[in-house]
């Protein structure tokens, strides 16, 4: 790999954490959020779903703007999008502001989704593709770990209010970073339309292709597993099994580290096998162990069984997302910007609705959470097996 290509890598990785941190690293703080502004952590969760709603609405928004005017330029407005919002939401006053300012925020977030695997698409074939996505989740998997625990410190010696600051500070330099180092890889195409009907109908031409329905459902729904994870894990380990903020931070940075790793063991193994062979693989391994996470809830086996469980579920999106992600972007070229926001948009749409089912079917037990991440990990193995093994059917090269 050239020099060229790991700062770009690095820069690729450092935009898509962007979201990871914004969502991660208030979840310690939401027992806090929900007491200072007088609402139940029930209503605090939907700032969470807010947020997941806006990332899948702005990434389709994004996808032909990305088409017609380069990477650059929307980077630069969303990430400035990203700044003011996040401000607002430290100085919110009430959980409707702060819903609606994470709304906002997620939209600026949209950037640092949808242009990276653009550009990867732009850059690398299918199958170093899936390398590099795996070199990004590496670099964007430190926000887990590093999220909760900046965020647990921050609140030790200031308010909540204090972690959206800091992201307003990182988002910040962030930006001054994009306009100096930042290239576009791909020039505007004046050709593509901004007009809503063309519009519509590239999105659905991009969605019947079956090679993209097929491994973005299954990784849409791997990435509900996650997201009712993240939703329901604060409530069932700080409420439900008694684990301080800081605990619940070493916790959640400890899950993250599989998710890292698990990527990386995804590098060697495409030295031996197809991207498409491991999404198979690791589609099975999610009936095995939601079968188990839902068994051993039943009979009531304890909080260290739950924990290895969810370890395991945690570590296989690490396996998951890089492969279907270069796979279902391998079909598209001219309209890649497209293809790469309505894959991000159905992932992050499968996202909120677990996040607010997790929030909806909330019972002052661990069932919620369980069910939606079993329930989830079975249909991402489903979408592979009924939509056809279209796996085989992928030339990498």
């Amino acid at each position: 790999m050239s020099k060229s290509n790991g700062t770009l890598i690095l820069i690729l990785g450092a935009l898509t954490a962007i979201a990871p941190f914004s969502i991660d690293m208030y979840l310690p703080g939401m027992n806090e959020i929900a007491k200072d502004l007088g609402t139940p952590i029930s209503d605090v969760q939907l700032t969470l779903t807010s947020f997941f709603f806006g990332i899948s609405f702005g990434q389709l928004f994004y996808g032909p703007i990305v088409d017609r005017f380069g990477r650059k330029i929307p980077l630069l407005v969303g990430l400035t999008l990203y700044i003011v919002s996040s401000l607002a939401c430290g100085f919110s006053n009430s959980v409707n502001s702060l819903i609606f300012f994470r709304f906002l925020q997620s939209l600026g977030a949209c950037a640092g989704m949808v242009i990276p695997r653009a550009v990867v698409r732009d850059v690398f074939s299918p199958h170093e593709g899936a390398k590099v996505f795996s070199q990004i989740i590496l670099v964007m998997g430190i926000a887990p770990i590093l999220a909760p625990t900046v965020g647990g410190l921050l609140l030790q010696f200031a308010s909540w209010n204090w972690i959206f600051f800091t992201l307003t500070g990182i988002s910040t330099l962030m930006l001054f970073g994009s306009l100096l180092v930042f290239q576009d890889t791909k020039g505007g195409d004046s050709s593509i339309s901004l007009k809503i009907a063309p519009v519509i109908k590239e999105y659905v031409e991009v969605f019947s292709n079956p090679i993209f329905k097929t491994y973005v459902l299954s990784s849409g729904f791997s990435a509900s597993v996650m997201f009712a994870y993240i939703a329901g894990s604060p409530f069932v380990f700080m409420v439900l099994n008694g684990l301080s903020q800081t605990e619940y931070s070493y916790l959640f940075g400890f899950n993250a580290f599989g998710l890292i790793l698990s990527s990386q063991i995804n590098r060697i193994l495409l030295k031996k096998f197809e991207a498409a062979t491991i999404v198979k693989y690791v589609g099975y391994s999610y009936l095995i162990l939601c079968s188990l996470l839902i068994i051993f809830e039943i009979f009531g086996l304890g909080f260290i069984p739950m924990l290895v469980l969810i370890f395991f579920l945690v570590s296989a999106f690490g396996l998951i997302v890089p492969n279907a992600s270069a796979l279902a972007m391998a079909p598209f070229s001219k309209n890649a910007g497209s293809a790469s926001a309505l894959m991000g948009a159905l992932q992050m749409v499968f996202g909120a609705v677990s996040t607010a089912a997790v929030s909806l079917l909330h019972d002052g037990s661990a069932y919620p959470m369980i069910t939606v991440m079993s329930m989830s990990g079975i249909m991402s193995l489903a979408c592979l097996f009924f939509l056809g093994k279209t796996h085989k059917k992928i030339k990498e090269s």
